[in-house]
């Protein structure tokens, strides 16, 4: 817990260095992201991780990114769980200083996380530690044509996510509950530069339970996300601060019960 607590000092202090810096370029967008995410039980202790994500900028009106995650879960104890699988990610141009110059940019994935539950109270809390390896295309300087050439980095996510509920001491279905969290990005390794902030999400809204396998949150989001390249135009390193919503519907299905 010490080391995780140093961690998020450590990013909330990279945060506001990135944004104490006035030589920085600011850029800000509105953000409208759609996520559904599901975990399937396939065994006693094992589930597929099925996840996702349609992003968009000036709310609805322009593609930011897509992201469809495909992986496996092991449940250790009923406080640890294990994961790990392949992501696809993919960015379009957008904003005020863009990194994509023209045909969306594709992103390659492997990710493997471990999550630690806790509780407190009526307060339910999820740690969640996660590497990244990741294959990054870029095309030519007209972004255009095929992708050209892949750069390989690394990535480490920290997420601290809570859940409370609002009509009784655990969240029961067709009840409401308020959820948060925070997640911060550090790439580390070759090719990473002076990108070691990568960016931070800070998120929290209001939440529904249908059944157990089945959840609708809407959240307020603000992202901090700074770029890994300075703007070509005035050589001044770029930060984007964005807001907006964060629709999520989680959904899980059992194959492990009899029909």
């Amino acid at each position: 817990m010490k080391h995780l607590l140093l961690t998020g000092l450590v990013g909330l202090a990279g945060t506001l260095t990135c944004l104490g810096q006035a030589s920085r370029l600011k850029d800000a967008n509105t953000l409208c992201w759609f996520v559904y995410a599901g975990d399937h039980q396939i065994a006693k202790k094992w589930a597929i991780h099925t996840e996702f994500q349609e992003r968009r900028v000036d709310w609805v009106q322009q593609p930011q990114q897509l992201l469809a995650r495909l992986g496996f879960v092991r449940t250790l104890t009923e406080r640890v769980e294990v994961s790990g699988g392949y992501t696809y990610f993919q960015s379009y141009r957008y904003g005020n200083y863009p990194e994509v110059m023209g045909r969306a940019e594709p992103e390659n994935r492997l990710y493997e996380d471990i999550s630690l539950k806790d509780q407190l109270g009526r307060l339910g809390l999820t740690h969640r530690l996660r590497l990244e390896q990741r294959w990054l295309g870029s095309r030519d300087q007209s972004g255009q044509g095929a992708v050209q050439e892949w750069e390989y980095q690394n990535r480490i996510r920290y997420q601290l996510s809570l859940e409370f509920p609002l009509q009784g001491k655990t969240i029961e279905d067709k009840e409401w509950y308020l959820n948060a969290f925070d997640e911060l990005f550090i790439g580390f390794g070759r090719n990473v530069n002076d990108n070691v902030f990568n960016q931070n999400r800070l998120s929290s809204g209001l939440g529904y339970q249908f059944t157990n396998n089945a959840k609708l949150e809407l959240n307020y989001l603000y992202q901090i996300r700074q770029h890994a390249d300075p703007d070509p135009a005035s050589s001044r390193s770029v930060v984007e601060l964005n807001s907006g919503i964060w629709v999520n519907v989680l959904y899980n299905l059992d194959f492990t019960k009899k029909q």
